[in-house]
C-alpha cells in the first residue's frame, strides 16, 4: 500500500512540473506582426475628388500609424482609417507603421488615384420629334479623359469628340445614344433613348352618312382623317361645302350630283404634303333599296324578329329595346304558322291586336297585302318593280286603306308585291 501511494505522488508532481514548465515557455514567445492591407475606390458621388477606402487585415500589432501623401486626412492612428479623399489624381504614397511591445513593421504602398467620373449628357430635339429629327448633344461628363459616342440608326454611327456635331435620325422608332468615357483605368457608360415619330404621311377617307350610303345627292359625308404626323390641316373641294376647312375630321356637303375632288394639305413644321381623292355623287332617284330582309312568323319574334325600320334599315326582335326606335318601326310582319297560309303586313300602331306588345310612339303605315283581291284600282307587278330606276312608277299609285287591301296572303303566289305607304308619305 505504501509503495502504491508514493507512485501516485510522483506522477502528480511530474504533471504539475510539466505544466509549469510549459506555461513559462509560452509566456516568453513573441507574437510576430503581419501587415495585410487592401484598398478599394469608394463611392465619390461623382465629385472631382477621388475617395479610397483602406481595409486593415493586419495581425499581431497593437498600434497603427498611417500616413497618406496628398490625402485628407493626411494621418491616422486608427486601425481602420476608413475613407481617405485625394484631391488630385496620380500616384500617392501610403505608409502604415504597425507596432507592438515586441515588434514593429513599416510598409509602404504606391496608390494610383484616378479622377472620379460623372458621365452624363443632355439631348435637345431641335424643333419636333417628326422624322427627320435633329438632336443637339451637350456633354456634362466630369473627370473623364476620353469619350466614345455610338448612335443607333443615325446619319453617323460614332464619334470620339467631347461634343460631337448635331446628329440626325431619319427613321421612326426608339434610337439609343450611348456615351462611354474613361479616366485612364476604368470605363463609365450611360445610354439615352431618342423617340422619332414617323414622317408626314397624308391620307383620308370620305365616309357618307348613314342616310346617304346610296351616294345620291344631296349627300353629307365625314372626312375621316388618317394622316400620320401632321400638326395642321387644310381642306378644299370646289363645288362642295366643308364645315371647317382646318378641322381634323370635318363634314362635307354635296348638294348636286357630279364628280368632286377633295384635297387635304397637311403640315408638321418640317414638311407640307397634299393628297386628293375623288367622289362621284349620283342623281337622286328617290329610291331606297332594302335587300335580304329576314322576318319570321309570330313565334319567331324572339329569335328572328317581326319588326323592321326603313329609316334605320334594320330588324328588331322581341328582346330588343325599342323605347327610342319605336317611332321608326314602320313594317310589321305577322305570320300565323310555319305553313305560311295566313300572312300579312300590319301597321305598327295595331300590333297589339295580333299578340305583340305595343310599340312605343308607333306610327301608321298603309298596306295592300293582296292586290289581286283588293279591287282598289292599283296594279304593280314584279316587272314594274325590277324596272324601276326612279320613283316615277310609284307616284301614280294611291294606297287606300281598305279591309280588302289588308287581306292576308298565302305562299301560293311568289314573288309577291306588297304596296305600302308610311306615315310620312
Amino acid at each position: 500500500m505504501k509503495n502504491n501511494f508514493i507512485s501516485r505522488g510522483i506522477l502528480f508532481l511530474f504533471f504539475t512540473f510539466s505544466f509549469l514548465l510549459f506555461c513559462a515557455c509560452k509566456k516568453e514567445q513573441a507574437i510576430e506582426i503581419n501587415i495585410d492591407v487592401s484598398y478599394v475606390t469608394a463611392d465619390s458621388n461623382f465629385t472631382v475628388s477621388a475617395k479610397v477606402k483602406f481595409i486593415n487585415n493586419s495581425s499581431g500589432a497593437e498600434k497603427y500609424q498611417w500616413t497618406f501623401e496628398g490625402g485628407e486626412p493626411s494621418t491616422s492612428s486608427k486601425r481602420d482609417p476608413g475613407i481617405i479623399t485625394f484631391s488630385t489624381v496620380g500616384i500617392h504614397k501610403v505608409t502604415l507603421e504597425a507596432s507592438s511591445v515586441d515588434d514593429k513593421k513599416i510598409q509602404t504602398w504606391m496608390v494610383k488615384v484616378d479622377s472620379a467620373v460623372q458621365v452624363d449628357f443632355d439631348t435637345a430635339i431641335l424643333f419636333n420629334h417628326y422624322a427627320p429629327v435633329t438632336v443637339k448633344l451637350t456633354n456634362k461628363t466630369k473627370g473623364a479623359s476620353s469619350f466614345n459616342w455610338t448612335f443607333e440608326h443615325c446619319n453617323t454611327t460614332s464619334s470620339t469628340l467631347r461634343n460631337p456635331p448635331d446628329i440626325i435620325f431619319t427613321t421612326a422608332g426608339n434610337h439609343k445614344i450611348t456615351l462611354t468615357t474613361s479616366n485612364g483605368s476604368a470605363k463609365f457608360t450611360v445610354t439615352k433613348t431618342i423617340t422619332v415619330l414617323p414622317s408626314l404621311q397624308p391620307n383620308f377617307t370620305i365616309i357618307p352618312s348613314f342616310e346617304d350610303e346610296d351616294y345620291e345627292a344631296p349627300l353629307t359625308a365625314t372626312l375621316q382623317n388618317t394622316t400620320i404626323s401632321a400638326t395642321t390641316y387644310t381642306w378644299s373641294s370646289r363645288g362642295a361645302t366643308i364645315s371647317n376647312v382646318n378641322a381634323k375630321n370635318p363634314t362635307i356637303y354635296f348638294a348636286n350630283a357630279g364628280s368632286y375632288d377633295v384635297t387635304l394639305e397637311v403640315d408638321n413644321g418640317k414638311e407640307i404634303k397634299t393628297i386628293t381623292k375623288n367622289i362621284v355623287i349620283k342623281l337622286n332617284n328617290n329610291l331606297r333599296l332594302h335587300k335580304d330582309i329576314k322576318l319570321g312568323i309570330q313565334i319567331a319574334h324572339t329569335t328572328i324578329g317581326d319588326f323592321y325600320s326603313t329609316k334605320l334599315r334594320r330588324a328588331f326582335k322581341e328582346t330588343d329595346n325599342i323605347d327610342t326606335a319605336g317611332k321608326y318601326i314602320d313594317i310589321v310582319f305577322f305570320g300565323l304558322n310555319k305553313n305560311f297560309n295566313n300572312n300579312k303586313f300590319i301597321s305598327s300602331d295595331s300590333v297589339a291586336l295580333y299578340g305583340f306588345d305595343a310599340i312605343p310612339m308607333a306610327t301608321k303605315t298603309k298596306f295592300i297585302n293582296t292586290q289581286e283581291s283588293c279591287g282598289c284600282g292599283v296594279s304593280f307587278s314584279t316587272t314594274d318593280f325590277d324596272n324601276m330606276v326612279n320613283d316615277m312608277p310609284l307616284q301614280g299609285l294611291t294606297i287606300n286603306r281598305t279591309a280588302a287591301a289588308w287581306n292576308s296572303f298565302t305562299n301560293a303566289t311568289v314573288p309577291r308585291i306588297v304596296l305600302f305607304q308610311t306615315a310620312d308619305g
